[in-house]
């Protein structure tokens, strides 16, 4: 029976940690052991994770801030595991999930691979909208998490992510303290052809941001990582003309009021563009979460992460030029 550790780096969220642990209490199998690694936290997760010593096979650990991905690496450091899952602390695990993944390594094994995430129906509006958001094929959601995707092959992303003993052994896991490192990371591994994948049952329901103002922070870092990961990986051209997408909607939506002064028809085209972007998306968040309200908050939702990452890209993409 092949056994488990669940890697939690933690940070500042303890009521986040209690029910991401009180949701592992509830998996179907259960031949698995987790292991909290607080990175340097103010607030702290002791107490959490004391409450449930005598419900899960439970280790904590605290030390220096050092980034999620050198945390994630003490974690794997301290497990006993033949295979190490990551989750991020501000998930909630489905109770067939170590179940689903069990099943999927033990009939077509994978040195690593990922799991998509989805709104609980207990979700705030808020946060159902910015899940829409970021898996929506109107944003950027449309070139990740999926088998086959715009952005080019499947990689997996730390929020759900898991790899063998023996690949972290040979790798030494994640290379970078934050922003970017699972995409660096399985850049490495797709280099080595180590066989990664997609198992599309093993999803999560990720609560991600609370607020637009923290939701805008996220994914404008995304937006610079892209430049951030090309310089550490040159020879590879990890950008890719879909990535610029956001940039561009940026510039469209900036250009509208010019094009009133420069070219009126052009003013009228373009108003008229977005107005049918901003139906299409109310309509299919609409239906996808049986809520008006939810529609409504994900048009906002798309433009904070639209403008979001799109400046992000655009901030260091400009970097990059001048630096040349």
């Amino acid at each position: 029976m092949r056994k488990y550790s669940i890697i939690i780096p933690v940070y500042n969220r303890p009521d986040e940690l209690e029910e991401l642990l009180d949701s592992l209490t509830r998996q179907t199998y259960t031949h698995f052991e987790v292991i909290v690694v607080e990175d340097g936290s103010a607030k702290k997760s002791d107490q959490v994770v004391e409450r449930y010593q005598d419900r899960l096979s439970l280790k904590y650990f605290e030390i220096e801030n050092r980034g999620q991905g050198f945390a994630r690496n003490f974690g794997f450091e301290k497990a006993c595991g033949d295979y190490f899952i990551v989750f991020d602390s501000d998930t909630i695990i489905p109770p067939c999930y170590m179940e689903v993944v069990n099943k999927r390594l033990s009939e077509d094994f994978l040195d690593a691979y990922g799991g998509p995430d989805a709104a609980d129906e207990n979700f705030s509006d808020l946060q159902k909208a910015i899940s829409y958001s970021m898996t929506s094929v109107f944003t950027t959601g449309g070139i990740r998490g999926k088998k086959n995707n715009a952005g080019g092959a499947f990689q997996p992303r730390s929020f759900n992510m898991g790899i063998s003993r023996r690949v972290y052994r040979e790798t030494g896991g994640f290379a970078k303290r934050d922003m970017g490192e699972d995409i660096e990371l399985g850049i490495r591994l797709k280099n080595h052809n180590y066989r990664m994948g997609l198992i599309p049952e093993a999803f999560v329901y990720h609560k991600r941001r609370g607020n637009f103002t923290d939701f805008y922070r996220q994914v404008h870092s995304f937006g610079r990582t892209r430049f951030v990961l090309d310089k550490l990986h040159p020879a590879l051209e990890l950008i890719k003309p879909v990535h610029a997408f956001p940039s561009a909607f940026v510039l469209f939506c900036l250009l509208i009021p010019v094009w009133y002064f420069v070219f009126e028809p052009f003013f009228w085209l373009s108003l008229a563009g977005l107005a049918l972007f901003i139906v299409l998306i109310l309509l299919d968040a609409t239906v996808r979460t049986k809520s008006l309200k939810v529609g409504l908050l994900s048009i906002v939702a798309a433009f904070v992460q639209l403008f979001g990452y799109g400046l992000g890209f655009i901030q260091e993409g400009t970097r990059k030029l001048l630096r040349k």
